[in-house]
């Protein structure tokens, strides 16, 4: 299966990109000067980097290979949630807002909210491929 960007935009409680800026700014600004916060985000970096090649890839994989690695993806999925929780944590203790782990969600609340850390986690990926060059 070959998607597009309008593909993603139709299903339903995605992000947009330029939510997704809007997200990663936010981070940006709270991390800058905080060399804690900054080895936090790094971890989350890669993490967010193993779990977009993992989904990167799993259109391609046959019914087999997805069961097989099914549950290796949930593991990387989670650290990504771990690492963004650590990340709002540890910020909220440094007196920052943390905002933008509010509006990415909790899975407790909607199940929708995995999906959308995810999308955000591939955005991660995407950002730092592209300034990569």
């Amino acid at each position: 299966m070959f998607y597009s960007y309008g593909d993603y935009l139709s299903n339903i409680k995605i992000l947009s990109v330029e939510e997704m800026h809007a997200l990663h700014k936010e981070i940006l600004t709270e991390i800058q000067t905080d060399d804690g916060a900054k080895e936090i985000y790094e971890e989350l970096l890669a993490a967010v980097n193993r779990y977009a090649s993992i989904r990167a890839g799993w259109p391609l994989l046959s019914r087999e290979e997805k069961a097989e690695k099914d549950s290796g993806r949930t593991s990387c999925h989670n650290s990504v949630i771990t690492h963004f929780n650590m990340l709002a944590r540890y910020l909220r203790r440094q007196g920052k807002d943390a905002e933008w782990r509010e509006k990415l969600g909790y899975e407790e609340d909607d199940q929708y909210n995995r999906k959308r850390i995810g999308d955000f986690a591939c955005y991660l990926a995407f950002v730092n491929g592209i300034n990569s060059r």
